[in-house]
Parts: C-alpha cells; structure tokens; sequence
C-alpha cells in the first residue's frame, strides 16, 4: 500500500482517498456535436399535439384569469359558483357562459385558499389540480378555435 501526502503535510495511506475525485479530461472534437444532437432528438420526441395541448392550457388559464380578474374589478368582489344560485333564474343562466370560461382560476383560488385555511389533503388538491387542467386545456382550446376563426391567430 502506497502512501500520498494529506493536506496538513502528513501521509495518507492510499486506500483512503476517494477514487471517485479525479479530473475527466474533455473527449474529442465531436463531443459537443454529440451533446447538441441528442438534445434535439430528445426535444423532438414530444408531438405536436401535445405542444398544442399545453399551448391551450395555458390560453384557457390565461383566459379563466383575465375573466375573472375583470369580473373582480367591475363587480367589487370576487367571481364565484354562487352567481349560480344567489341570483333570478335569468342572471343565473346569463353567468353559466362566464362560469365555464372562468371556472379553472375560480376552482385553483378556492384550493389553494382552502389548502392554506382548511389543511385540505394533498388527494383533495391534487384532483382540483387536475379537473382544472383539463377544464383550462378545453376551454382554451375554444378560445384557440375562436381566435382562428376570426382570423386573429393562424395555424
């Protein structure tokens, strides 16, 4: 057993060092062409269907926000399911269109306030997550579908 030289001077015998710390020298000039074409084949692996899927998340939880927050500044208060039954069967049905455009940003406000306030279980927040997902993914799917047919975004 061969011995190397510790920090303070002394020797150190050779099986304590970490073989695991030495330097990697870079390999050769194709390396980083490597590195570069396997990232792109890895990005490339995720269809264009599924870009599309959560392109319209995000659109419907933009509009479910923009919705809400212009109801909360003209209305004073913040929008909610009770429209549905606080108010004459007219009003109510004139807010069913607002409640289904809206509804993803009113369910997360109400689980992550009542996660917070209440100490909601994660299996609770978790389905909230998820119905709202999938609520936003097709309410933004219309608004995508109306924009195009007005011809303010292409596709």
């Amino acid at each position: 057993m061969t011995a190397t030289m510790g920090r303070s001077g002394g020797r150190v015998p050779a099986a304590t060092v970490n073989s695991f710390l030495r330097i990697r020298w870079r390999g050769g000039a194709g390396f980083a062409r490597f590195i570069a074409y396997s990232v792109s084949q890895r990005l490339s692996l995720m269809s264009p269907e599924s870009i599309q899927s959560f392109i319209a998340v995000g659109i419907g939880f933009a509009f479910a926000g923009a919705l809400a927050s212009l109801y909360q500044s003209v209305a004073q208060r913040p929008a909610s399911f009770k429209l549905l039954e606080t108010r004459p069967a007219p009003v109510a049905l004139a807010a069913v269109p607002f409640l289904i455009f809206a509804a993803p940003f009113i369910i997360m406000r109400n689980t992550v306030r009542g996660a917070r306030l209440e100490d909601r279980r994660f299996q609770f927040v978790m389905i909230a997550t998820v119905l709202s997902g999938f609520w936003s993914m097709m309410s933004g799917t219309l608004v995508v579908l109306a924009l195009r047919a007005i011809g303010v975004m292409s596709a």
